[in-house]
């Protein structure tokens, strides 16, 4: 029920549709719901729209659901940035090995695209307009 509630909250961030997937402004958040939820969506064979900025975890779908099913609109905006991860007492520290993995998992063009503005550091990097169309298909 719980691992539902999520995915709940997060179509209503996102925007979830029957016949597509619709992400309309996500910010983020802790890893493990949007690794559930496009899990679901890959497994559902369901197209994603990217219709806004989809930043930080929600860049996770890049990785999980096949490319070819991937779309994006003019308004479509990605956002990368280094793994953290927060203690006991609210300090934010870096997760280096995390971020290598996720940068591994990220398909090559958009993999060569951050390395070659440096990497995934604390800096967001953003891409967006026909940088972001020569990776991923506009919807149609």
């Amino acid at each position: 029920m719980k691992m539902f509630a999520a995915a709940a909250a997060l179509c209503a961030t996102i925007g979830c549709a029957k016949a597509d997937v619709r992400i309309l402004a996500s910010p983020g958040g802790q890893v493990g719901p949007f690794i559930e939820l496009f899990d679901k969506v890959r497994e559902s064979g369901e197209r994603v729209v990217i219709d806004g900025p989809c930043l930080s975890a929600c860049t996770l779908v890049l990785s999980m659901v096949p490319g070819d099913r991937i779309c994006v609109t003019r308004r479509a905006v990605l956002g990368f940035h280094a793994a953290r991860s927060i203690d006991r007492r609210g300090r934010t520290y870096a997760e280096p090995e995390a971020s290598e993995a996720v940068l591994e998992a990220y398909p090559a063009p958009v993999r060569g695209w951050i390395v070659r503005r440096g990497g995934l550091t604390s800096r967001l990097l953003l891409l967006r307009g026909r940088e972001l169309s020569a990776i991923y298909p506009r919807c149609r």
